[in-house]
């Protein structure tokens, strides 16, 4: 999605505050400045919630497109350090059985050390 953005010109709203205007800025360049930079974080927004499941639309909505990047980034960095605790644990964990053929046992390890690598 980070891609994606990037290649749309997006991926600055990650970083920026909402632009406002202050009581004394009430020119024209001002006023087309903060409706630009409403417009395209409306788009950076409707993009990343695009991408979403359904049921976590309402959930987003509301925020900014910083808001929205950074509690996505949040809750899906916590699940992903959870898998991969997960994985590492399993990978240190495997030992070859006398009961299982040696081919099926050697495949089921490059699995893991793919996911394991994939993941790292």
């Amino acid at each position: 999605m980070l891609f994606y953005l990037t290649t749309l010109n997006l991926a600055m709203f990650l970083a920026e505050e909402v632009l406002t205007l202050k009581e004394g800025e009430l020119n024209a360049e001002s006023v087309s400045a903060v409706e630009a930079w409403n417009h395209s974080d409306f788009l950076y927004r409707n993009y990343v919630l695009n991408g979403l499941a359904d049921a976590l639309y309402n959930i987003f909505c509301e925020n900014t497109a910083k808001e929205l990047w950074e509690s996505l980034d949040r809750k899906y960095k916590i699940e992903d350090a959870g898998a991969k605790k997960f994985l590492v644990g399993r990978f240190l964990d495997f030992k070859m059985l006398d009961s299982k053929p040696v081919i099926s046992q050697v495949q089921e390890f490059n699995l893991f050390s793919t996911i394991f690598m994939q993941r790292g």
